[in-house]
């Protein structure tokens, strides 16, 4: 199986103190010992940037240029960072306009977009409810906390 990591997991596996720290870590392994791949996008290290680096009094983890810098690099040899695709955009386009997506969610429907284009079926995510309006689209939602 091909999975692609939602943000949200890449934050608490780096957050050791985090209650969801457990659950995060221990699906990347018990995936990774089953010998699934494990992929990011450019979006999901994009938001991993900004959500590090921004306060904490504003829902971050106030990390610094450097530490974010740092646990982005453990991101990124952990797991394999698929091309952006030009596609993506269109895809997207339909995909927001099909399911009346608005706000912040626009963000969801670019990963969806970006699984589409590279063939990836499942997202390994806490954020369930974000993705489960996009199961027309062959998305299989998996949650980490089932693998504690």
């Amino acid at each position: 199986m091909n999975l692609l990591v939602d943000t949200n997991v890449l934050l608490r596996l780096v957050q050791r103190d985090h209650l969801l720290h457990p659950s995060a870590r221990s699906a990347i392994l018990q995936l990774r010992q089953q010998k699934h791949s494990l992929y990011v996008v450019s979006q999901n290290c994009v938001e991993f940037w900004n959500v590090a680096t921004r306060p904490a009094n504003r829902n971050g983890l106030g990390l610094s240029i450097t530490f974010a810098e740092y646990r982005l690099r453990l991101v990124e040899r952990l797991f394999v960072r698929l091309p952006d695709r030009p596609s993506v955009y269109d895809t997207w386009r339909r995909i927001v306009n099909q399911y009346d997506v608005s706000g912040v969610q626009v963000h969801d429907a670019r990963l969806v977009a970006a699984m589409k284009e590279n063939d990836l079926t499942h997202i390994l995510t806490f954020n369930l409810q974000d993705f489960l309006r996009f199961t027309p689209e062959q998305i299989v939602v998996v949650d980490p906390q089932t693998f504690l």
